[in-house]
């Protein structure tokens, strides 16, 4: 039998406004035919993990499977609702703001998350130098890394500030955030390539180890598709993120769109 988990309602905030991504510019973002800057989607994501976090705990930091799309902008200062309906232990999230959908998703609590081996990824790191997107900017099968990133103690509560999560569990653990995963994963491609404003569409985020605020982060990566699709150009990444060289945090599918339909015909 279904049920109706309790709303979360946060308030969205732009995390990105004085990023490299210009399409979290407002001005910018007009030009591409949106009311303002985007709230990033690393940020939705965030925001949607609320409610299973609070269903399962701990355990869904360590094993959680959580998926997403996004449908709609999310501004900032707007108001967002997470809803969620659990159904035969998987709950199928939305996100709503300004009385429209934003975002769909799902998220579950495996019994076990499949295990992965560091060596099935390439650790190649970023490379010395980025070069202007292009359309062999992704080639299927390349590979990706990012430079280490890390949020020590204050840095990650900076973080929870700003993504407004006030679940306990985080600062009475000392755990990280996985949202943070999400950030970087969005650095396999500003790490790589210099874009002009993109956007990213979705995320499918296994989960694999719960994490401490401090640990040094990479990813590592395989462009596993890159098409054209009624004027945008996709790419989609197979990856896993790391603690510590040593401890595989996610294995994550990221889809973007490198190179938006009004830049591409520009």
């Amino acid at each position: 039998m279904a049920s109706r988990l309790r709303t979360y309602r946060v308030e969205a905030t732009n995390t990105a406004k004085q990023s490299e991504n210009k399409m979290h510019d407002d001005t910018v973002a007009r030009r591409f035919g949106f009311t303002g800057g985007l709230v990033p989607g690393v940020e939705v994501i965030a925001y949607m993990m609320h409610l299973p976090v609070a269903r399962w705990g701990r355990p869904f930091l360590e094993r959680g499977l959580i998926e997403a799309r996004f449908v709609k902008p999310v501004y900032d200062g707007e108001m967002v609702e997470v809803r969620a309906i659990e159904a035969e232990d998987r709950l199928t999230l939305e996100v709503e703001s300004r009385g429209e959908l934003c975002a769909t998703g799902s998220a579950s609590l495996p019994s076990a998350a499949q295990p992965i081996a560091l060596n099935d990824y390439e650790d190649v790191g970023a490379i010395a130098e980025r070069k202007p997107v292009s359309a062999e900017s992704f080639a299927v099968g390349s590979l990706l890394g990012t430079a280490p990133r890390a949020w020590p103690g204050p840095t990650a509560a900076a973080y929870l500030a700003e993504i407004s999560e006030r679940a306990p569990i985080y600062a009475d653990h000392r755990l990280g955030h996985p949202g943070m995963l999400q950030r970087v994963m969005n650095r396999l491609l500003v790490d790589n390539v210099i874009l002009g404003p993109w956007i990213h569409v979705g995320s499918r985020m296994q989960l694999l180890s719960a994490f401490s605020e401090g640990d040094e982060f990479t990813a590592r990566a395989r462009v596993v598709a890159n098409y054209e699709k009624k004027g945008h150009r996709f790419v989609e990444l197979d990856a896993l993120v790391v603690a510590n060289g040593t401890t595989p945090l996610a294995h994550c599918h990221h889809v973007a769109i490198y190179e938006p339909r009004e830049q591409a015909m520009a």
